[in-house]
């Protein structure tokens, strides 16, 4: 048995809603947490934005979290045991738990919830638990996840939003539209939702571990603009702010009444680009020549030094170099233009290339875009930078409206989540349509091995195929920046980018 220790639009928006807010007068207190975008839909199912995995963490518990270390440790479920073929794995589940709506959680709803993650036809969790066949009630707080196949990365899935659990009555009361009113188990309780312009959270009163829950209201502002998203921070209309600018560093440090948290990231930033799905049959589409021409007339650290003072990490892989999983074998190349030319004219392309290349607003996004525009440029690329607000761009990408989509992907604790549902022919977030068998058998032998040394020896064969065939270019690995006030005690910085609001005060 695995036990586990408890372990200036903005602006002015700001002000309104300070001033509209009750929440003063009646002495309560309120936090007010800047983001850089507008989540999507608050569904756990069928939601893929970090910013809207910031936002879950306030609201939607899940079986189980992690540490600053990565260590698993328990949230609703309280233990694991795995069978010794791994194919069982039967959860022990924390008693008294109610879900928003005053339902109980017990055994059968996390049923549901797995369930409804695996089945549900828009739900982007399937690829993430696709080893498990059904899900068995032992008792009234015990399930046992019954797999396909044995499957290492089931324990780290279930630390997201494949482990959180929703409330079976609201989401059968609500149907379609379960992600307009959700109903989770966790410390806060949705209240209101207004698109492009706050979130609004209050502390639920029956949460299984209120004793450790101290603000009674939680405010989620996304504000774009990081140079608005901080002077908010230092006037006093935000508490806290995720992503901060890499160059603003200096200015947060220096200021007294600020703290800054900082972490490695779990993900990258890459540059997926779409091979099955171009309408318009580009040569990026074509051939992976052009596709490793792109990639060779970027130089990385001239992007990282020129954008973010040198404060990220270049890479070329779906982890980072200091990673464990990380294929040494394949090391981050230096920019060659006269090579990129080359593989330009071997693939036969006419120059420039002209190339669709869509962004989320925002201005480490465009200042990326611009710097990989100007260097593509000499080698023969032509790239049109086109920003578009952020959620948009998923559904574009899903429509396979462009040729390159630059987005960050905030990663995980197993490298199984940074690649498969990426890279697997028909995975859910597989953007860009690629596919290739090989590829696809090793990523599923990987899910069947335990031994980090095996997995890493199957990983090593993926890496050398999936970096010629360049699916996805990456280019760097961020490092978190997150802000707040003084006011703000008990903060403590994980890995993976969430708030984590339970022990938060605020003076």
């Amino acid at each position: 048995m695995k036990m586990f220790r408890l372990a200036a639009a903005a602006a002015g928006l700001l002000l309104a809603l300070g001033a509209g807010a009750q929440t003063r007068a009646q002495a309560q207190t309120t936090l007010r947490i800047g983001l850089a975008e507008d989540p999507d839909i608050l569904d756990p199912s069928i939601g893929r934005t970090y910013v809207g995995r910031i936002v879950f963490s306030a609201f939607c518990d899940k079986l189980f979290d992690i540490d600053e270390k990565l260590n698993i440790v328990p949230q609703l479920a309280l233990s694991y045991e795995t069978s010794a073929d791994g194919k069982e794995m039967t959860i022990k589940l924390r008693p008294g738990v109610k879900f928003h709506d005053g339902e109980p959680f017990d055994a059968e709803a996390a049923k549901f919830s797995l369930e409804r993650h695996l089945t549900l036809p828009t739900s982007f969790r399937k690829p993430e638990l696709a080893a498990l066949d059904h899900v068995d009630v032992v008792d009234p707080l015990t399930i046992k996840l019954v797999l396909k196949t044995p499957y290492s990365p089931l324990i780290a899935q279930l630390t997201d939003r494949a482990g959180m659990m929703v409330s079976p009555k609201a989401v059968k009361e609500a149907g379609d539209k379960f992600g307009l009113h959700p109903v989770c188990a966790g410390p806060y309780k949705f209240v209101e939702r207004v698109q492009q312009d706050r979130m609004v959270f209050e502390k639920f009163q029956d949460y299984w571990n209120k004793d450790n829950v101290f603000i009674d209201r939680i405010v989620f502002l996304p504000i774009v603009d990081a140079t608005v998203r901080l002077a908010n921070l230092k006037s006093g209309g935000l508490d806290l702010i995720e992503r901060v600018l890499a160059t603003d560093i200096k200015d947060v440090r220096a200021d007294k009444r600020l703290v800054l948290s900082t972490a490695p990231e779990l993900g990258y930033l890459g540059l997926t680009i779409n091979i099955a799905n171009d309408k318009n049959k580009g040569p990026l589409s074509q051939s992976e020549k052009v596709r490793q021409a792109l990639d060779l007339s970027i130089d990385r650290e001239a992007l990282n030094q020129v954008v973010f003072n040198g404060e990220f990490t270049p890479g070329n892989q779906w982890v980072s170099p200091t990673h464990p999983y990380y294929q040494k074998a394949f090391p981050v190349r230096g920019r060659d233009v006269a090579k990129a030319k080359a593989l330009l004219k071997e693939a036969g392309v006419t120059l420039p290339v002209a190339v669709d290349y869509m962004i989320p607003k925002g201005a480490e996004n465009e200042a990326v875009a611009q710097v990989v525009q100007s260097m593509a440029a000499e080698a023969g690329f032509d790239i049109k930078i086109r920003v578009v607000e952020f959620a948009t761009t998923f559904k574009q990408a899903q429509a396979g409206e462009f040729q390159v989509f630059q987005i960050n992907w905030s990663g995980r604790i197993d490298p199984d989540g940074n690649s498969y549902v990426f890279l697997h022919t028909k995975a859910p977030q597989n953007d860009g349509g690629y596919s290739n068998p090989e590829a696809d058998r090793l990523m599923e032998e990987a899910r069947l091995v335990n031994d980090p040394a095996q997995r890493k020896a199957i990983y090593e064969k993926m890496a050398k195929i999936v970096l010629n065939d360049e699916p996805i270019i990456y280019i760097y690995h961020r490092t978190l920046l997150i802000a707040h006030t003084t006011k703000v005690e008990g903060y403590r910085q994980m890995p993976d980018g969430l708030v984590r609001v339970v022990g938060l005060k605020l003076k």
